[in-house]
């Protein structure tokens, strides 16, 4: 009987990972396909550097296996692992050249010299860095020396591509050009890479898959736009973007669609994320970006809609966009963001929040 082929690349399987009596990572399972960027998204001790380390054979696994393509490596070593690495502090020899930098994973396999040199060459013309190979790491820029890392990781063409923070030291101009850059060398070299960060702008932008962590539990993973539209619960949905959180009790269910009392006795309509049962404690979220503002003056209800009303109590202006925080009924502020379309609302501007109910998402207490 022929065996079924795993469909994952990288999988964990019951992984668990203790340091004395703090559990860093909880038995989980992971699968992350070939090909695909996967971004390990939370906050700092989330468990993610953890779960990285593991893979690169830098922690031992508590319990629990860890595959790539099929096979267990719990007690392969580093070396033999096949895995690019990427780290927050590029982590270069400053004492070897810019080609002895990229080369230094070559010299411990069976390549020759001349290979070597062709095998070099084409990473830094990959990273778009060619003929600096005589130059030391401190003659290059911040951003130049992460494109160099960047080199020496794909040079060995790795089976993994792993990245820990690899942007955290860079300045935000810098970062978004090296999104840029990863995202398309990803998707030239067809490598399967795993990405940590706590930046959500980065997880959304860049992947495939993100896997959101908090105390070491995977909260929610799944297509980026998925995770952002429809998260399953308070802290996925309050860590990834601008959110509102509005207390609720459930009423009744028509289509699909559920019609709540909020906390000031007005009625909102909502998605579900899950189901509900009447009477039940419930809080709505929506997504900042997800409201639309009006001029009371100009209000025209819309059947199916929902809609609060308020004065704008603050404001930040962003250029393209401007940052609005409304106080409706009760005292609470919701915080609108919207794009400038010709002037911004003022302070004290009394307006409307428009908002679809496909966007008021009702989430469990």
């Amino acid at each position: 009987m022929t065996q079924a082929k795993d469909p994952a690349f990288v999988r964990f399987k019951g992984i668990e990972k203790r340091f004395g009596d703090l559990v860093a990572v909880q038995p989980m399972d992971l699968n992350i396909p070939e090909g695909s960027f996967v971004t390990l998204l939370g906050p700092s001790g989330c468990g993610k550097t953890t779960l990285l380390r593991m893979l690169a054979g830098l922690e031992t696994p508590t319990r629990g296996d860890i595959f790539i393509k099929g096979k267990r490596i719990n007690d392969t070593p580093i070396h033999k692992r096949n895995l690019g690495m990427i780290f927050q502090n590029y982590a270069l020899f400053p004492h070897k050249t810019i080609f002895d930098n990229v080369a230094f994973g070559l010299k411990y396999r069976d390549v020759s010299k001349t290979e070597i040199t062709e095998k070099v060459e084409k990473a830094l013309e990959t990273v778009r860095l060619p003929g600096v190979g005589n130059r030391m790491p401190s003659q290059l820029s911040g951003g130049q020396q992460q494109r160099i890392a960047l080199a020496r990781a794909i040079v060995i063409e790795p089976d993994v591509l792993l990245m820990d923070e690899p942007l955290s030291a860079l300045d935000e101009n810098l970062r978004e050009d090296m999104r840029r850059e990863i995202d398309n060398l990803q998707m030239e070299l067809g490598v399967t890479t795993i990405f940590v960060t706590h930046d959500q702008r980065e997880a959304l932008s860049m992947s495939d898959k993100v896997v959101v962590m908090k105390d070491g539990f995977i909260q929610q993973e799944g297509e980026p736009e998925e995770v952002y539209n429809n998260s399953v619960n308070h802290f996925v949905a309050d860590f990834l973007g601008h959110s509102n959180f509005l207390a609720a009790q459930v009423k009744t269910r028509k289509d699909g669609i559920y019609e709540v009392e909020l906390a000031d006795g007005s009625a909102c309509l909502a998605s579900p994320v899950g189901d509900f049962e009447e009477g039940e404690k419930a809080e709505i979220v929506i997504r900042a970006q997800k409201m639309t503002l009006g001029y009371q003056t100009d209000f025209v209800q819309e059947e199916g809609m929902n809609y609060f009303f308020g004065k704008i109590k603050d404001r930040s202006y962003m250029g393209g966009e401007v940052s609005y925080f409304v106080e409706i009924a009760g005292g609470q502020l919701l915080h609108v963001i919207n794009f400038v379309k010709r002037s911004p609302y003022r302070r004290k501007d009394e307006v409307y929040i428009r908002v679809d109910p496909f966007h008021c998402r009702l989430l469990k207490q």
